[in-house]
């Protein structure tokens, strides 16, 4: 097995470990939040996903299915698509349209004391 392909396999792996559903353990599989974002924000020249109705994702994942992608960049997601059977394929679009942006409020310190910044 190729060192790059067990490196992968050992990072994606723990986050599947936290997934909540058998689609968001995919998502994370296929390293999906690698160019989409962790909740399908959309990152660069990666669309999107993220509040994209059901209907537009999964005709959009059947046209991949089919080899047809959407512009160049696009012609990655095909190996992807394919390896979806159809009920991932509708599992995985109804996942990807309910695909809500969490944030921890208690990651941020609610109180700000400006003593001691450097005057900044």
């Amino acid at each position: 097995m190729p060192i790059l392909k067990k490196l992968f396999i050992l990072t994606a792996l723990p986050l599947c470990a936290f997934a909540n559903s058998e689609m968001e353990a995919l998502y994370l599989k296929n390293a999906c939040n690698s160019c989409h974002g962790m909740y399908g924000e959309g990152m660069g020249a990666s669309p999107r996903l993220q509040g994209v109705s059901e209907d537009i994702l999964l005709r959009r994942l059947k046209d991949l299915q089919q080899g047809k992608p959407r512009t160049a960049f696009g012609t990655v997601m095909v190996s992807f698509a394919k390896a979806l059977d159809e009920n991932q394929t509708k599992a995985m679009a109804k996942y990807l349209s309910n695909l809500k942006t969490k944030v921890n409020e208690e990651r941020y310190d609610i109180k700000y004391d400006p003593a001691g910044d450097g005057g900044s």
